[in-house]
């Protein structure tokens, strides 16, 4: 148990944790939503802290990030617990693993030298805050990308997005990238299915886009939830009025948790939001969690002469880009973050 911060006192020992949008109002002995940070005697405690439920070399296009590092390996680390509720996660088994009152989380424990350690004997760029929400372990995830970036290690966060911009601007100097699943376009998914809300989201791409992050969208698209035309078009279309280089994710429902009752998503409709994000302008869209024969929905394309640039077989890539990241064929700018 380690004290937390990103929290404001009030009387009779309450407290408000400004970490993420819940703004969980705790009372003494109490626990926020999250069930990992905890109030006692009017300070923020964080459960959280070194306590390693995965830790796993992984390709960066696993987060997935398509336009950071491409080909790397990242060195990904999560705790248990979540300040969502998702009914269809796809990885419940540790997101959900905390209940109220829980103080030994389960993990192993490993203090931010040893991951720092490990990820340079793995040989990796990148240290990756993912698995269940980075914001939930904000202090040791902080800890940690402090020291990987002293030893050249980037950092980046795979997140639903629901940090407060106080959490942002704490960690956003030693923030290289992040990504963002934008679940769905509208409140009533977000407050039914998720336990959250959709406008913090919305304001927090837009932030983190302005703020010089690297960022990329995941858009989880689950049969009968998400998957109205109207809803996806509206996706693609805010993606590229915040920035049309902003990569969008479409990724396949697995029926999984809550919602074994369901189908996995039709590739029909992958394809349909494959389209829908090149409607709206967008410059890179790709298809996840399907294995089909068109590797076009995986490769990356000039936006400008549509040659490949960065192909994707499996965990394997190659690239075809000029020196200074530009399209090895026609020159135009490719967005990323490149060696």
């Amino acid at each position: 148990m380690k004290p937390a911060i990103l929290f404001e006192p009030g009387e009779d020992k309450k407290i408000t944790c400004r970490l993420c949008h819940h703004g969980c109002r705790i009372s003494d002995q109490k626990f926020g939503i999250c069930n990992v940070r905890q109030n006692l005697d009017g300070k923020l405690y964080t459960l959280a802290y070194g306590r390693v439920i995965a830790a796993h070399v992984d390709p960066i296009e696993k987060k997935p990030l398509y336009h950071f590092l491409p080909g790397s390996s990242a060195y990904s680390i999560g705790t248990a617990g979540c300040n969502f509720a998702c009914s269809f996660c796809q990885n419940w088994q540790i997101s959900q693993a905390v209940k109220k009152g829980d103080k030994d989380l389960p993990g192993k424990p490993m203090d931010p030298e040893q991951i720092v350690h490990n990820a340079v004997e793995s040989n990796c760029k990148s240290i990756a805050y993912t698995y269940t929400e980075p914001t939930i372990f904000f202090e040791y995830a902080y800890d940690t990308a402090r020291l990987a970036r002293d030893r050249g290690l980037k950092n980046i966060f795979v997140s639903n997005g629901y940090m407060t911009k106080q959490a942002i601007d704490t960690i956003g100097a030693f923030l290289d990238g992040i990504n963002i699943d934008l679940k769905a376009m509208n409140d009533s998914f977000y407050k039914d299915i998720c336990k959250g809300r959709l406008q913090p989201v919305l304001d927090n791409i837009r932030y983190i886009k302005e703020a010089g992050i690297w960022l990329e969208v995941t858009t989880l698209i689950v049969p009968n939830a998400n998957d109205r035309e109207e809803e996806l078009h509206e996706i693609a279309q805010f993606i590229a009025d915040v920035d049309p280089d902003i990569p969008w994710h479409v990724s396949r429902f697995h029926p999984d948790y809550q919602y074994t009752d369901a189908v996995a998503t039709p590739l029909s409709v992958m394809e349909a939001a494959f389209k829908f994000g090149e409607d709206a302008g967008l410059h890179y869209v790709y298809m996840g969690n399907v294995i089909n024969e068109n590797k076009d929905t995986r490769n990356t394309r000039c936006p400008q002469c549509r040659q490949p640039v960065i192909q994707r077989d499996l965990n394997r890539v190659k690239m075809d880009l000029a020196e200074d990241n530009t399209c090895a064929h026609c020159k135009a700018p490719i967005a990323g973050v490149y060696e």
